[in-house]
């Protein structure tokens, strides 16, 4: 497994693997490295000859208070992982090889980035969308994968690759969980041993939810004040959102559901390590069957 620190490096790595015949897989990540990552490798192996991950905490998609320095940066450990599975590069720049001193250029894909983590964490996506571009550019993938837990950010990533003529292919890999159905997240970590057991309570709701679709609710209204009490059953939740939207835009669910919708949660939990805590994020799309008078 080899170790890059420059754009140029990657580049010409990835250019000569390309020039055999050889196509390229990129997993993005910012390291603390878990199952979850494992599996976008596993999924880049099956798509492409050489898997490149990359292993760069993003400062630009941090806000004021949010958890940048304390974030963990388990380097030895991630490369141990990423050695494990199979990776074939890994690509871990310093800060100033991808914002150069004086760097004053930045990506937005403006609709998908208003709602949702966007309107409580305002500029987090323009972070997430300028450095997603300047990973692209520096591996030049033919297909980079990404989980969907982080179903804003993986739409807005397709959509960039569209608007951008990237010709990259943009693979989402559904979340993978814990035993109790926690999704997994570097921020897991930052969990206490009285915030860990009320964590579930984020796919509990999102289980109802999906119950109650089932059972025949289609009212937006319903459905949210559904998921709401499920939450207030753990007491140490601080809910951030809760919304349908259309998987798609992103745009509001009708108040009643005739088709698809995403179901977005943000949750934060009090953490001794930060004044804001740990704030966790989990999604499902909820899918109403057809009435029985549109079947064919």
């Amino acid at each position: 497994m080899r170790v890059v620190r420059s754009v140029r490096e990657l580049q010409q790595l990835a250019g000569a693997e390309r020039a055999g015949g050889r196509r390229v897989a990129l997993v993005p990540t910012m390291g603390a490295l878990h199952a979850g990552h494992l599996a976008l490798v596993a999924e880049a192996r099956r798509r492409a000859d050489t898997v490149v991950v990359s292993i760069f905490v993003n400062p630009t998609q941090f806000g004021p208070g949010e958890d940048f320095a304390a974030y963990p940066r388990p380097f030895e450990d991630d490369l141990a992982r990423c050695r494990e599975a199979g990776v074939d590069v890994v690509f871990a720049p310093p800060v100033e090889e991808l914002y150069p001193a004086g760097a004053e250029t930045h990506v937005e894909v403006e609709r998908l980035a208003r709602p949702l983590c966007g309107a409580s964490r305002p500029g987090h996506f323009r972070g997430v969308a300028t450095v997603v571009t300047k990973l692209l550019n520096a591996a030049r993938p033919d297909v980079a994968v990404f989980g969907e837990k982080d179903y804003q950010q993986l739409a807005l990533i397709r959509r960039l690759a569209r608007d951008l003529l990237l010709g990259v292919e943009i693979v989402g890999v559904p979340t993978l969980r814990e035993a109790d159905g926690l999704a997994l997240s570097s921020r897991n970590a930052f969990l206490g041993p009285e915030t860990r057991p009320q964590a579930v309570v984020l796919r509990r709701a999102l289980l109802a939810a999906e119950a109650a679709v089932a059972a025949g609710e289609r009212d937006t209204a319903a459905l949210l004040a559904l998921v709401r009490r499920e939450l207030d059953k753990a007491p140490l939740a601080e809910l951030d959102y809760a919304e349908l939207r259309d998987p798609d835009t992103l745009e509001p669910a009708p108040p009643r559901l005739a088709g698809p919708a995403l179901l977005a949660l943000a949750v934060r939990f009090p953490a001794p390590s930060g004044p804001r805590g740990v704030r966790l994020i989990d999604n499902t799309v909820l899918r109403p069957a057809a009435p029985l008078e549109d079947l064919p």
